[in-house]
């Protein structure tokens, strides 16, 4: 993913009307830029967040109304949010922000989002069989997911490692808690919930670390995900919840901080939903060529 708010913003000052115009001091101002905004966004992720027990506190109430109403939901008729069946089977994938998708919750940032899809030949059985292996995570969500196993203990624990790239590359080591199962023949569910995130520093090389919990750039601090699945003529319908905190918007730096935090919840549950799709088909297609 390439970030353009910045950069584009800047290139339509540059590329504004002028009185005088001189192509060869064009060029060098555009290279400017696009020397500059690596280094403003190095500036900004100086500056760090830290994780404050209120934001987290505000995160843990949340969540407790959505898997309150997620259970409702599942014990009613409507076993999805958007239940628009019709519009799903025909295709039409839907990304929807809930409760306007990002808001201020002490002094961090609450995104939630929902997605869903219709995916054609495939049954929950299928659906449960993808969501319980962890170990090729990395090869159905690539280049987002780079590597994912199965953590021993009770329940199901998974360490997943992310990579996400917007100007520069942020690397994250994640620890889930999952549970997940079939309500009836024809519908189940997903429970993640994350456990630790640590932002990784010097990624891939012998420096590698983790930063404090908690204490370091603030791009993803809590990541919770909700899926229903119900089987309808024809396939599956599934669906995608997103609960995740970050950093707030540090004072003076929107312009280049905003398009990063408030579009990475929406982007990544699209892509998850997409690649779980392709995932769900591809599987399919093996077994039934077995």
């Amino acid at each position: 993913m390439t970030y353009k708010g910045a950069v584009g913003d800047a290139q339509g000052i540059v590329d504004a009307p002028c009185s005088r115009h001189n192509p060869a001091r064009e060029v060098n101002v555009h290279a400017k830029i696009r020397t500059a905004i690596p280094f403003l966004f190095a500036a900004a992720c100086c500056h760090g967040a830290r994780l404050t027990a209120p934001a987290s506190q505000a995160f843990d109430s949340y969540v407790q109304i959505v898997e309150a109403r997620l259970a409702a939901q599942h014990a009613s008729g409507s076993y999805l949010a958007n239940g628009d069946e019709a519009v799903l089977a025909a295709g039409s994938a839907r990304t929807e922000p809930v409760n306007g998708g990002t808001w201020e919750a002490s002094g961090a940032l609450l995104h939630h989002w929902r997605a869903a899809a219709f995916v054609p030949g495939v049954d929950p059985s299928d659906m449960l069989a993808l969501l319980r292996d962890p170990g090729r995570l990395s090869r159905y969500y690539a280049p987002e997911v780079v590597s994912s196993r199965a953590l021993p203990g009770e329940g199901t624990t998974s360490l997943i490692r992310f990579r996400k790239q917007k100007i520069v590359t942020v690397v994250l080591d994640a620890e889930f808690a999952g549970q997940s199962g079939l309500t009836a023949p024809d519908r189940g569910y997903s429970v993640s919930r994350s456990t630790h995130i640590w932002q990784i520093e010097d990624a891939g090389s012998r420096n590698e670390r983790r930063r404090p919990e908690g204490d370091d750039d603030g791009f993803l601090w809590r990541l919770n995900s909700y899926w229903s699945f119900l089987e309808v003529p024809g396939g599956l319908l599934i669906e995608c919840e997103a609960v995740s905190l970050t950093r707030n918007i540090p004072f003076g730096l929107g312009w280049l901080i905003t398009p990063i935090i408030e579009t990475l919840p929406r982007e990544s549950l699209q892509f998850t939903l997409t690649a779980t799709k392709k995932a769900l088909i591809e599987n399919n297609k093996r077994e039934a060529r077995r």
